[in-house]
């Protein structure tokens, strides 16, 4: 099946007309036709069975002929708070796959240590989309705009909080400590690693620390790590 995405389409809609550039997509490359049945979501836990009335490359509209509402079939929410990487392609591959296992919300977090402190996040907001697309999600991630460190853990809290750090400190393994179907936050830091301050200051806010293995891991790698780990204990 082929999913589209527009995130103006309501569930009561009668029908909707895709922008220039999806408009072209659809009628010059996917060559489709009126009459032709296309799948759409909202990103918003909807899936409307349409049909194609208008083929232009310009304006192509649809009239909404069924509309299913899809429930979530994780009973967790995951947020992951990470810090952007040097090398801009490695964090547009962990959003990718991230969005593709299966995760809620995403926090860029810039640390004390972190190497990348400007983002693209119209560009990252597309790479979601399209990874939401390719894995037939109809309830799309959360995008946050990015946060430094301390303003996130100011201003963020759920039952379960993990921070995933490197320094020689006692840690558990993130398996060991999930609990239940319940919301989790875990912070993963930047290539060096968060601050001894910011450890200690996230463990006065009740974050545990945590280990994802024996190795030491790249943090797109360690984004990744807990992102399946968390799908693992949950499925």
């Amino acid at each position: 099946m082929q999913l589209f995405y527009n995130s103006d389409i309501t569930a009561t809609a009668n029908e909707f007309t895709f922008d220039k550039i999806e408009s072209k997509h659809i009628v010059k490359v996917l060559r489709k036709k009126v009459g032709d049945i296309l799948q759409i979501t909202n990103g918003k836990g909807f899936l409307f069975k349409a049909k194609v009335d208008i083929a232009h490359e310009k304006k192509c509209t649809v009239s909404i002929i069924h509309v299913i509402e899809k429930p979530k079939t994780r009973l967790y929410k995951l947020h992951i708070a990470i810090a952007p990487t040097k090398n801009n392609d490695r964090f547009e591959w962990f959003l990718e796959k991230a969005t593709e296992i299966g995760i809620d919300e995403i926090t860029p977090i810039i640390c004390d240590h972190s190497e990348r402190k400007i983002l693209k996040i119209e560009r990252m907001q597309k790479i979601i989309e399209s990874a939401c697309k390719q894995s037939l999600k109809y309830h799309f991630p959360k995008l946050h705009k990015p946060s430094t460190f301390k303003e996130f853990i100011e201003g963020h809290s759920t039952p379960q909080l993990f921070i995933a750090h490197c320094d020689d400190q006692e840690k558990k393994s993130l398996l060991s400590q999930l609990t239940g179907a319940t919301d989790i936050t875990i912070l993963i830091g930047p290539e060096g690693d968060f601050s001894l301050t910011e450890i200690k200051i996230a463990i006065e806010r009740g974050y545990i620390p945590i280990h994802l293995g024996e190795s030491r891991l790249r943090t797109e790698t360690a984004g990744i790590v807990a992102v399946h780990t968390a799908a693992l204990h949950n499925a």
